[in-house]
């Protein structure tokens, strides 16, 4: 109950603000959600990988992100088997479970939960996924060989991509940064876990419709909001993983489904509001999940 007051509701309460915002006086949550992505998040990523000393922890990441995916998506086609799902929800599906909310709802989990020590690998965490999401994410909602170039050029266009490219880059030339820019590229990648916060309450204010297909949001939510952090708990245990890395892994991997995939799925015609209610209901089920999953790491 303590980590349920301590960690969820105070970020229930930002993501909430964002929410009646949005209810209250809409506006254009692409607009808000810019200034993260074009700003924000840069900064906040190419500090912190900037900052960072890298060991086989950041390799661990990579691999299992990697590997988590190919899980997800390998269960949703078997799923989709047996359900005799059509190609569109198949690719919802995966959609719905093969990308986390790593950004907007993990790190400030992260940071609350186990403190500023694992925000390095949270943050690492975004960045992949961020690639992962632009790249695989456009790639299944376009069902098409021409997914692949637009995904990679959507990849691309990333200003996080270089972010994190010049931060490690910089990190290993052992670049010097004056303190001055220093202090400010720190001040203004602070703003962007707030700002994430109640950008995704917008998001999900922003929700006009959902279309409740039971069958597809029930093996969705539960393989996501279940099945992910289960298999990375047993991966963590299987192969010591690093304690610290492993209890950042198990966090994000029980986060709900990634707010951008609904923008991927509205892009490319892929069962929107089918992929908008999963996000939803995810959302809403993690606030129990998660408290459940924090307690059980005893952080």
């Amino acid at each position: 109950m303590a980590l349920f007051i301590q960690v969820i509701i105070p970020i229930m309460l930002v993501f909430l603000s964002g929410f009646i915002l949005q209810r209250l006086r809409p506006m254009s949550v692409r607009s808000v959600s810019a200034v993260t992505i074009y700003i924000l998040s840069p900064a906040l990523v190419f500090i912190t990988l900037y900052d960072t000393d890298f060991d086989s922890g950041y390799l661990v990441i990579i691999i299992y992100m990697l590997v988590l995916f190919g899980i997800m998506v390998m269960l949703n086609k078997i799923l989709g088997k047996i359900f005799k799902w059509p190609d569109k929800t198949e690719s919802a599906a995966i959609l719905a479970t093969g990308f986390m909310n790593s950004g907007n709802y993990g790190l400030p989990v992260v940071l609350f939960s186990v403190g500023t020590v694992a925000l390095p690998y949270a943050v690492f965490i975004m960045v992949i996924q961020g690639l992962m999401n632009n790249f695989f994410g456009i790639y299944y909602a376009s069902r098409g060989r021409d997914g692949v170039k637009t995904a990679f050029l959507n990849v691309m266009k990333m200003p996080t991509t270089y972010a994190a490219i010049l931060g490690v880059a910089f990190q290993y030339l052992k670049v010097p940064i004056s303190e001055s820019i220093h202090s400010m590229l720190s001040m203004v990648g602070e703003a962007s876990i707030p700002v994430m916060m109640v950008v995704l309450g917008m998001q999900l204010g922003s929700m006009t419709s959902l279309r409740l297909n039971w069958q597809v949001i029930a093996s969705s939510v539960t393989l996501k909001m279940v099945g992910a952090p289960v298999i990375t708990y047993l991966f963590v245990k299987l192969f010591h993983i690093d304690p610290l890395v492993g209890v950042v892994l198990i966090i994000i991997s029980a986060m709900p489904t990634a707010a951008t995939t609904t923008m991927y799925a509205i892009e490319f015609d892929s069962e929107p509001e089918l992929v908008s209610s999963m996000t939803f209901i995810a959302t809403v089920v993690s606030v129990i999940s998660i408290s459940v999953v924090l307690n059980l790491l005893q952080l």
